[in-house]
C-alpha cells in the first residue's frame, strides 16, 4: 500500500564538480512515495545529473542519497530498486515487443508461466495488447516507447526515472503520451521522477515540480504554485510567458510600478521595499484609452489562433497581452489590471533580466527584416538565373539556325 507522506528519496546536501566546474551546488530534495515529480529546467542546469545520482550512475562529490532512509552512497544502479527510461529506448530490434518486455524477468529466472501473465499485464497497462509478437523494428515511435515503459515496469521497481523521453516524438504524440504516462503512473502508483526542459509537459503530468537552474533547485512546488506563485524572476520568465517590472511595495496590498499605485493580494513586505512585480499576459485586459490604468501604443500583434498576442509599449518598457480582443499596430490603448492578477517578489540575481518584451519585438522586427532581404535575393538570383537560361536558350536557337544554314 502506497504511503504518499512516506519520503522514499531524500538527497541531502548534494555537491557534484566535473572539471572543476560545479554541475550540483548543494542540492537538498525530498520525494515522496507515489508521487510524479518533475526536474524541470533549461541544458546543463543540472537535471541529469540529479537523475544519475538517484539512479547510481554516478556517485556525488559531497553529500547522501537515501532510498527509504537507507543510506545509497556507493550501492551500484544494479542494486537500487529504480528503472531508466532514457531519450533513446535502447529496445533490441532483433527482439519482438514480448521479448523486448520479458528480457529483464528472463535475465533474474523469474518462471515462464509468471513471465507470460506479468508481461501481458504489462502490455495491457500500455495498451499494446495484441502487439506481443510484432517486431518493434515495425512499431511506431510512440509505440517503441510504450515498449520501453512496460520493459521498465514489468520489473516492479519502486521508482521509475524518465529521461526526456518524450523529446524524439512529433507534437501530437508527445501531447498524447503526456496523458498516457500520468495514467500509467496513476494506474501503478510507482513513484515517477521525470526529466525535462518543456514546461508544458512539467506543467500537465506533474504532482510537483522543481525547477531548476545552475545546479541549483530555484522552487519546488505543484504545478498551480509555480506557475501563479513564481519566487523569483527566473521561475517566472521560464514557466510561461510574464511581464516582469521594477516596482515598490507601498504597504501591505498596494504596489506601485509603471508610474501607478495599484491594489494587489500581496503583503509582508517592508513599506518601500523594491520588489520585482509578475503579470501574466493572459492577466491583462486591452480596453480604452481613458478606462485603462496604463495608457500605452501597440508595436506588434500576432494572431495565434486561441488568441491574439499583442506588444503595447508604456513608457519605455514593453508589455505582451495575449487577448482575444484585437487592436492594431499603432493604436493607443488602455491596460486594466485586477488585484488577483499581481504577483509580487522579492528582489533577487535574477533581477532585471527578463520580463521585458522589448528584445522580443527588436528579435521579431530583425527576423521579419531579414526575411525581406533573404525574399529579395532570392529574386533577384532567381531574375539572374532566369537571364542566363534565356540567354543560353538564345545562343542554342542561333547555333541550331547556323548549323541549318551550313547544312543547306
Amino acid at each position: 500500500m502506497l504511503n504518499h507522506e512516506k519520503n522514499i528519496i531524500e538527497l541531502k546536501n548534494i555537491t557534484v564538480r566535473f572539471d572543476g566546474e560545479t554541475i550540483l551546488d548543494d542540492l537538498n530534495l525530498t520525494i515522496r512515495d507515489g508521487e510524479f515529480v518533475t526536474l524541470l529546467g533549461s541544458s546543463g542546469c543540472g537535471k541529469t545529473t540529479t537523475l544519475r545520482i538517484i539512479a547510481g550512475f554516478l556517485e556525488p562529490d559531497e553529500g547522501e542519497v537515501f532510498f527509504d532512509s537507507k543510506n545509497m552512497n556507493g550501492v551500484p544502479a544494479h542494486k537500487r530498486e529504480v528503472n531508466t527510461i532514457f531519450q533513446r529506448y535502447a529496445l533490441f530490434p532483433h527482439y519482438n515487443v514480448f521479448d523486448n518486455v520479458a528480457y529483464g524477468l528472463k535475465v533474474r529466472h523469474v518462471p515462464k508461466d509468471e513471465i507470460r501473465e506479468r508481461v501481458m499485464e504489462m502490455l495491457r497497462l500500455v495498451n499494446l495488447e495484441g502487439f506481443a509478437k510484432r517486431s518493434v523494428a515495425k512499431l511506431s515511435g510512440g509505440q517503441q516507447q510504450r515498449v520501453a515503459i512496460a520493459r521498465a515496469l514489468v520489473l516492479k521497481p519502486k521508482v521509475l526515472l524518465l529521461d526526456e523521453p518524450l523529446s524524439a516524438l512529433d507534437a501530437k504524440l508527445r501531447k498524447d503520451m503526456q496523458v498516457e504516462l500520468r495514467n500509467i503512473q496513476q494506474a501503478t502508483g510507482i513513484t515517477f521522477i521525470f526529466v525535462t526542459h518543456d514546461q508544458e509537459e512539467a506543467l500537465s503530468m506533474s504532482d510537483t515540480v522543481v525547477v531548476m537552474n545552475e545546479g541549483k533547485i530555484q522552487q519546488i512546488g505543484s504545478p498551480e504554485d509555480i506557475y501563479n506563485e513564481p519566487q523569483n524572476a527566473f521561475v517566472a520568465d521560464f514557466i510561461g510567458e510574464s511581464n516582469i517590472l521594477d516596482g515598490v511595495m507601498k504597504e501591505d496590498f498596494k504596489a506601485s510600478f509603471s508610474g501607478h499605485t495599484f491594489r494587489c493580494v500581496d503583503k509582508g513586505f517592508a513599506p518601500g521595499e523594491a520588489v520585482d512585480i509578475v503579470v501574466r499576459p493572459e492577466d491583462v485586459d486591452i480596453v480604452k484609452p481613458e478606462n485603462g490604468m496604463l495608457r500605452g501604443t501597440v508595436t506588434s500583434v500576432t494572431f495565434l489562433g486561441v488568441h491574439y498576442e499583442i506588444i503595447v509599449d508604456i513608457g519605455g518598457f514593453k508589455w505582451m497581452i495575449q487577448t482575444t480582443d484585437y487592436a492594431g499596430v499603432g493604436d493607443t490603448v488602455g491596460l486594466s489590471i485586477d488585484p488577483d492578477a499581481i504577483h509580487v517578489m522579492k528582489k533577487s540575481k535574477y533581477s532585471g533580466l527578463y520580463g521585458d518584451y522589448s528584445t522580443f519585438s527588436d528579435e521579431m522586427e530583425e527576423m521579419n527584416q531579414m526575411s525581406e532581404e533573404l525574399a529579395e535575393e532570392y529574386a533577384e538570383e532567381l531574375a539572374a538565373q532566369r537571364a542566363e537560361e534565356e540567354e543560353e536558350e538564345k545562343d542554342d536557337a542561333s547555333g541550331g539556325s547556323a548549323e541549318e544554314g551550313a547544312g543547306t
